[in-house]
Formats: C-alpha cells, structure tokens, sequence
C-alpha cells in the first residue's frame, strides 16, 4: 500500500464549550514503517465498520469547497500540505459550530492500492492505558484507539475523476450516536448520499431469490451459490470494495458465468454494475435447512417473520406465498 502522502494535525477541542484551537503540522510524515502500520490498521478498523454512507460531492461552492481544493492539490495547482492545512481549518470552523464534537488527530492519507488512488481522513482519539518502560518501571501511556473510530471518510480518487456518473466514490462513518453527530462532517466533505448500501444489498438478495426459483434448484446447489455470495460480498465489505456483480456472476457458475448477471439485467431490478455490500443486511441472509421422512424444507432466514412463521408451542410452520410450482402441484393432486 504505497504511501503518495500523509500528514496529522490536532484539533484541541474540549467539550465544555471552549473555542477550538488547531495544530498544525508545516510538514509532511516521512515515511516509516509506522505510518504504514497505522494506515494498515485505521483501514481494517474502518472496514470492520457496518454502518456506512456512500455518496458523491455537492457541485463545489462556498458552502462545499472541499472538492475544488482536493482537486487542485491532484492537479498539481496545490501543495499537499497546503491542502490539508485548508481542508482541517474549515474542519475546525464546522467543528467549533457543532456542540456535538470534541476534537482529536485528523489523520490526511494519499495512498494507493492496486491501481486505485484513495484519500483517508480520519479523527483519531488516544486511550490511556499502561507500559513497562526500559528500567522495568510501570508509567501512563497513551495509544490511538482505532477500535473508537467514530467520523472517518475514505474517497476512492480514481473512481472520481475517471468515472463521471459515478455516485460512490466517497464512503464515511455514519456516526455512533446519530446524524447529528456526524452531520457536521459530512458538511466537510461536501457529500451527499447517493447509494443505500442496506437497500441496493436487500435488492441484490432478492434479485438472487428470484434467480434460484426461476432456474428451479436443487436445494445443495442453492445453499452453494448462497455460500458463494455470502462469502464474496463478505470478502469485499472487508476489504472496503463494492460487489461487481459480473464477478459474482461469474463465481456463482462457471459454466454458465453469465446467468445470475443477465438475470439481474434482464428483469431490471435497477442495480449498477457495483453496488456496496452492507454487512449487517448480509449476516441476515442465511438458509434454514431441514429434512426428515420425506418430507424437506428450506429457506431463507430473512423470510422469518414475514412469509414464514415458527410456532414453537405446537412444532408448525407457516407458510405464506407458496410458489406457484408448488400450488400447481397441489392443484393437481386435488383434481
């Protein structure tokens, strides 16, 4: 993950209500295994977070400037340390109006990896905690706590200048206690939501359920294909990518490599060639399987309490919606 760019400034911020007092660092972080092993981290930690927004600028104005002084900088018009002394004096000046906010180490990182170029911001908070100095003494220490990541935004910089109609290049936070809470910030970054991560997940789901009925089947090569997405949006939602969804067609059947994609093509259920996986929607999608004396069930967790109902007092199922292969049977068999 090479490093192109970093810098720390401090934003002395209390919650009392005291004016916020900025220090600024006048040059870059030169590099070190350090920084790497930081931004290592800080990426892990932000991945690890469930709840994100992903969006794209506001048109640059004076309300949102931060687009026109990051584009500068990529243009070379700019300095990078120059950037982020304006970017973290105009996050200073929303942070100070905010009565939320306290304030921390923001945390400026221009890196690459894979092909892609990102910008990372991030405010980092300290915990205290305890060392065994050199002499075998026992002293206060203070560590960033990434665990506590609370307002981070990560901006893929190559998706933005290379792909115009894009509307996720940024991704942030939501933050721990609410809207208000992060507002401010995303104020910053001058973005606004252009995905729903939770609903373009929901629709991939249901895109899938509608997939494995219309193809009829059978029941281990429907908990396959279940693994194999589960398993791939997972992978990604790590990493901090979006599902490609002709590489998860493509993963689902390798015979057929297409299939799950045209599917999703033809029937139109409004999905971009990459949407974002959300983790918690995800963790609700799995199958309950059973089988015993001929008779054999299945189906999808997130299914429970909506079209199917557990009675546990008298060992029933419910079952609403039954599909239309299954009524015709029934039909029949009545005739």
């Amino acid at each position: 993950m090479p490093i192109r760019h970093a810098i720390v400034h401090l934003i002395d911020k209390k919650p009392d209500g005291s004016p916020a007092v900025l220090h600024a660092r006048d040059s870059e972080l030169a590099e070190s295994q350090a920084i790497d092993n930081l931004l290592a981290d800080l990426n892990d930690s932000y991945n690890a977070k469930p709840n994100k927004v992903w969006g794209f600028f506001h048109p640059e104005s004076g309300a949102h400037p931060f687009s026109g002084w990051l584009g500068q900088y990529l243009d070379g018009g700019l300095g990078f340390v120059a950037f982020s002394r304006q970017a973290v004096e105009h996050l200073q000046k929303l942070m100070e109006e905010s009565n939320l906010s306290t304030g921390g180490h923001v945390l400026i990182a221009h890196y690459q990896q894979g092909m892609t170029d990102y910008l990372a911001i991030a405010l980092l908070h300290h915990s205290e905690g305890v060392t065994v100095t050199d002499s075998l003494d026992v002293a206060p220490a203070k560590h960033l706590d990434l665990g506590q990541l609370h307002l981070a935004a990560r901006i893929n910089l190559s998706e933005w200048r290379n792909n115009q109609t894009s509307r996720q290049y940024i991704s942030l936070i939501k933050g721990k206690g609410g809207k208000k809470v992060s507002e401010y910030f995303r104020d910053f970054l001058g973005c606004q939501e252009g995905v729903d991560a939770p609903s373009e997940t929901r629709t991939l789901l249901k895109a899938f359920s509608d997939f494995v009925e219309s193809e009829d089947l059978a029941e281990e090569q429907a908990r396959e294909k279940t693994e194999v997405l589960v398993d791939y949006a997972s992978s990604q939602a790590r990493r901090g990518e979006p599902m490609a969804l002709a590489e998860l067609s493509e993963l689902m059947d390798e015979e057929h490599p297409r299939a799950f994609f045209e599917h999703i093509r033809n029937q139109d259920y409004g999905l971009a060639p990459e949407i974002p996986a959300d983790k918690r929607t995800l963790n609700q999608f799995r199958r309950f399987t059973g089988r015993a004396e001929g008779l054999s069930i299945s189906f999808e967790s997130h299914l429970l309490g909506s079209k199917i109902e557990y009675d546990e007092e008298h060992d029933t199922l419910i079952i609403r919606q039954l599909p239309t292969q299954l009524k015709d049977q029934l039909k029949r068999r009545k005739d």
